[in-house]
């Protein structure tokens, strides 16, 4: 694949499985590992996890809500800037776009590392687009994605700015249930369900489930393969990462 692949996974991981799948991950020769920022999962102290148990592999948030945490709250020590990705989002602000602008001003500040924005509508990927260096996509198909990235290339004009999709994805027949589940999910959250509506898609066309499907998402500049396992056991993130390899270089 031209595009980057990455794994992507809950922030809610503990500690010692982060170290080992991180540790798998960079042999398998992924991009990065994402880990988003939940409740009760801290995606920086994963982070930090991760950076200790690898040397080149790249380390990136899938994304903190700012309104939840805001950057002069966050602990960036231990991260080098060098490897990371910094996704940042509005969460349930009331003024999204002001948050997430004075957000990129201040990381840009605090830190070297790589800055995205989470964002669905086009206000938010204009401003990713022209403030950030990449845009972190979510819940779309291949078609609606190249749309996205097209529009990116535009209004960044002479800038870099990247185009990166999170994909729920399984590499096992019995995570069947949990990834339906999460789809029906996002389809009852407001936001999603008038992204989905505006697109014309269903949550769960924008899935992945075996390589030809991973081959289609080939529009992005990455592709971060969530990762959906029946039960989240370190033994199924290491089959899902082994699996999901054998698919990347499949369709190299």
């Amino acid at each position: 694949m031209r595009a980057a692949v990455s794994i992507g996974i809950t922030g809610r991981t503990d500690a010692a499985t982060v170290r080992t799948l991180a540790a798998l991950v960079e042999r398998l020769g992924f991009h990065a590992l994402w880990i988003n920022d939940i409740p009760g999962g801290d995606s920086l102290a994963g982070l930090r996890v991760a950076a200790d148990a690898t040397t080149t592999l790249g380390l990136a948030t899938g994304v903190i809500p700012l309104d939840r945490r805001p950057v002069d709250a966050l602990d960036l020590a231990g991260l080098p800037a060098d490897r990371t990705v910094l996704g940042i989002g509005s969460g349930g602000a009331r003024h999204p776009l002001a948050l997430v602008r004075d957000g990129i001003a201040a990381l840009r500040r605090a830190t070297d590392a790589a800055v995205v924005v989470g964002a669905l509508g086009p206000r938010m990927r204009r401003l990713a687009a022209e403030e950030a260096d990449g845009v972190l996509l979510n819940w779309l198909t291949p078609d609606v994605a190249a749309e996205a990235t097209a529009e990116l290339r535009r209004d960044a004009g002479a800038r870099t700015a990247r185009s990166i999709l999170y994909v729920r994805t399984i590499a096992d027949e019995a995570a069947r249930p949990a990834l339906e589940a999460e789809a029906r999910r996002y389809e009852t959250v407001p936001s999603y369900a008038a992204n989905f509506e505006r697109a014309g898609i269903r949550a769960i066309d924008a899935t992945v489930d075996d390589a030809a499907r991973l081959g289609a998402f080939d529009v992005v500049d990455e592709v971060v393969l969530r990762a959906i396992t029946p039960t989240g056991t370190l033994a199924e993130l290491e089959r899902f990462a082994e699996t999901t390899a054998r698919w990347r270089d499949a369709v190299a």
